[in-house]
């Protein structure tokens, strides 16, 4: 288990927080290895009946950890990400977010799988992969554009365009916005007791019923993004972009163009 998560167990609420403050929450391989981990021995325990997900009340995660990403790029769905992302996908049980402060990239993408997501009016969503050299993942090529329309979601996408946790709200990312990390981590966690009063079996099937339409399609969708996101992560646009990203300075694409 990575020391960069804490869990917390509240009767049948488990808390998962990312906490590497130094970073801003930065995910790295093994801080995704646990939180896989955490969801899937948490779906084998029924005692557990729903999960919180959060990076404390100033910030969510900045998304992946360059560095680390750099020295060994995920090669397949057996990489670390992919165990996380498969774990959330499949998680039958509730999974509530609170979302504070940054929320970049898989931070962003993977609010499209949780049931309910609680954001600060200030936090900053981003998807910044096509300016990294990179291409949508997690699904969010497909969610988006149903979502919120082809021309909104290109500008999230393919623009990277940032939006505020009170646009994230208006456009059903997110449920509600609260004045502040310490308020939506409250609210969060108050929407995520309300399962403990309830049918688990019957939350499960309820769960199971809405997100079974397009499901087996959205699978493949993750997959085919997750195999060109590999490959692009070893071309010349990503490694200039990212050492760019490193170094906080302006990657130029005109020798690719």
């Amino acid at each position: 288990m990575s020391e960069h998560l804490h869990i917390e167990r509240d009767g049948g609420l488990l808390t998962l927080r990312m906490h590497r403050p130094d970073k801003k929450n930065a995910l790295t391989r093994a801080m995704y290895a646990g939180m896989a981990e955490v969801l899937d021995e948490a779906e084998r325990d029924p005692s557990v009946r729903v999960v919180l997900l959060s990076g404390g009340e100033a910030c969510f995660t900045s998304g992946n950890d360059v560095a680390d990403f750099i020295q060994a790029p995920p090669s397949g769905l057996n990489s670390e990400v992919f165990q996380f992302m498969r774990a959330l996908f499949e998680f039958s049980k509730p999974v509530v977010a609170a979302v504070a402060g940054p929320a970049v990239g898989i931070g962003t993408t993977l609010l499209l799988h949780c049931d309910l997501v609680y954001v600060s009016r200030d936090a900053q969503l981003k998807m910044p992969f096509v300016n990294l050299g990179l291409c949508p993942e997690y699904g969010s090529s497909l969610i988006l554009p149903r979502l919120l329309g082809h021309a909104r979601a290109a500008e999230l996408l393919l623009l990277g365009q940032a939006f505020t946790g009170e646009q994230a709200a208006a456009w059903g990312i997110a449920n509600l916005a609260l004045e502040d990390g310490a308020a939506t981590l409250n609210k969060a966690r108050e929407m995520a007791q309300r399962f403990l009063q309830l049918a688990p079996s019957a939350v499960a099937d309820s769960k199971r019923l809405m997100r079974a339409p397009g499901r087996e399609e959205l699978r493949k969708v993750i997959e085919e993004e997750g195999a060109l996101f590999g490959q692009r992560l070893r071309s010349p646009e990503a490694i200039e972009a990212l050492s760019a990203f490193m170094l906080r300075r302006k990657p130029d694409f005109s020798r690719f163009s």
